[in-house]
């Protein structure tokens, strides 16, 4: 069989750009699929992160006319993990201070239907017969809605290729005033209830859905969460009726860069082998953070975004019961102000037991993963969530709300599930105070019993999350688009 080739069109990638767990998908999943055959090239917008690593990089083609939009050109370098990328130089849309989505002062980009217009816009060339490479994908693959006007265009293309569609998080829709169908130079009839057209607005997440010959999601039970009224975000219609059309597959991970017997961010390294250095990295964390050292005290972690989706309100609240069981409590993250402020109210309140940190640091990220005897993911909804894998990959035993890619990733620690190797966490189901209390008493309990918390704790760290399945789940995908 020919190789196969992708387009994977994405607004970040890690490790240039990156704002959530679309990155690091970006930077993994396309790396993945390049190891079982799949010839995947990468195409991004021209931030200045993007184009400080396109140095040695080659024109690949030039647009100087490209109707609606400013001059730009689409470059063409390697990645250090061999994988192609292109980058999409157009100054005038995207060399600018601030982040891909919002400037320096957190406001969203007023052009950004513009900026990612262009991006579908480009994507949609490569995947027709208008392309100006020699190289031409047998298939385009879009991710959330930035890349979800693909689709749209690749419908009104002449010889276009098929297209997916991935959903990393239906909450963020990207839609805007109906007057871009004309700016992005869409035909009329596309603003239709077939097509862009979502509650007066043209949608980008719409157009994504609508047009995709298949729609993928990041875990399988968010693809089956998505179809109802409240994760559906005004698109469940629309998704019940493409059913057949959608597919659930987890995430990975990047194993070499969370590897806790390679881990450069580590004071120690450890694996199932020896274990002492986990220990050790508890100990560091707690001189490191003002936390009482202590090694009998369970002292309970959360890197997480402070949002009300991620459900740490819950944490804070209770967190002076917890204290008192006794437990120590390490917070790293940003977000709502009020909870950014509670956290350190806390902190300043209960020193040597409490830490909060407000922020993000890679590296203290990692050492946190690595010291902590549990880690909190209270999300309220979590199309597939990253952490509860690094945590179990560090021995770090998860806490999570039954919700999307959490409910598909972590097995309930239970004396039957124990003694079957199948635990690898505590879950809870209904978001309240008191349900995560009693998941946190229930990983404390077990914590004291060092015979089946070591169980437990091996249990998890053997678990399997490296994107080779993924990947292998999304070829099945392709090639059944490529055979309908």
């Amino acid at each position: 069989m020919a190789e196969l080739k992708v387009l994977f069109v994405t607004s970040e990638i890690a490790p240039f750009i990156k704002t959530g767990g679309l990155a690091d998908v970006s930077g993994a999943l396309p790396a993945a699929l390049r190891e079982i055959g799949v010839d995947v090239r990468v195409i991004v917008p021209g931030y200045p992160q993007i184009m400080a690593q396109m140095e040695s990089s080659e024109e690949l083609a030039s647009f100087p006319d490209l109707p609606g939009f400013p001059h730009c050109r689409l470059l063409g370098s390697t990645m250090e993990n061999g994988l192609p990328l292109m980058a999409i130089d157009c100054p005038a849309l995207y060399r600018r201070d601030g982040g891909p989505y919002v400037d320096a002062s957190g406001h969203d980009w007023e052009d950004n239907p513009l900026r990612f217009g262009l991006l579908c816009r480009i994507s949609a060339i490569l995947g027709c017969g208008s392309s100006p490479l020699s190289w031409r994908p047998d298939l385009v693959h879009g991710n959330d809605w930035q890349a979800g006007l693909t689709g749209a265009y690749l419908n009104i293309a002449q010889d276009a290729v098929p297209n997916i569609f991935t959903i990393h998080n239906l909450a963020f829709q990207g839609n805007f005033e109906p007057g871009y169908v004309a700016r992005l130079h869409l035909p009329e009839q596309c603003y239709a209830i077939d097509g862009l057209e979502f509650y007066g607005r043209m949608s980008f997440m719409k157009s994504g859905l609508y047009y995709a010959r298949h729609i993928t999601t990041v875990s399988p039970n968010y693809a089956r969460e998505i179809q109802g009224e409240e994760l559906g975000f005004g698109m469940q219609g629309l998704l019940q009726v493409r059913t057949s059309d959608i597919t659930g597959i987890l995430n990975g991970i990047d194993t070499d860069e969370w590897n806790p017997a390679a881990d450069k961010h580590l004071p120690f390294r450890f694996s199932t082998r020896n274990m002492t250095g986990k220990a050790k990295n508890k100990r560091a964390l707690q001189e490191l953070l003002g936390l009482q050292v202590d090694a009998d005290v369970p002292l309970l972690a959360a890197v997480s975004r402070m949002t009300h989706q991620k459900g740490l309100d819950l944490l804070l609240e209770i967190a002076p019961r917890l204290l008192d069981v006794p437990a120590q409590i390490v917070m790293l993250g940003t977000g709502e102000r009020q909870m950014q402020e509670q956290a350190l109210s806390l902190a300043a309140r209960y020193p040597g037991k409490f830490a909060a940190m407000i922020g993000f640091d890679e590296g203290l990220s990692h050492h946190i993963e690595a010291a902590a005897d549990m880690f909190v993911m209270p999300s309220r909804f979590e199309p597939c969530g990253l952490n509860q894998f690094y945590s179990q990959r560090y021995g770090t035993p998860p806490i999570v709300h039954r919700t999307g890619g959490l409910a598909d990733s972590v097995m309930d620690c239970t004396s039957q599930t124990l003694n079957d190797g199948t635990a690898s966490g505590f879950v809870f189901s209904g978001m309240t105070e008191d349900n995560l209390y009693d998941a946190i008493a229930r990983a404390v309990a077990l914590y004291k019993d060092l015979t089946r918390w070591k169980r437990l704790r091996r249990l998890c760290m053997i678990k399997d999350f490296s994107w080779e399945t993924s990947a292998k789940s999304y070829l099945g995908v392709y090639r059944k688009v490529l055979e309908s």
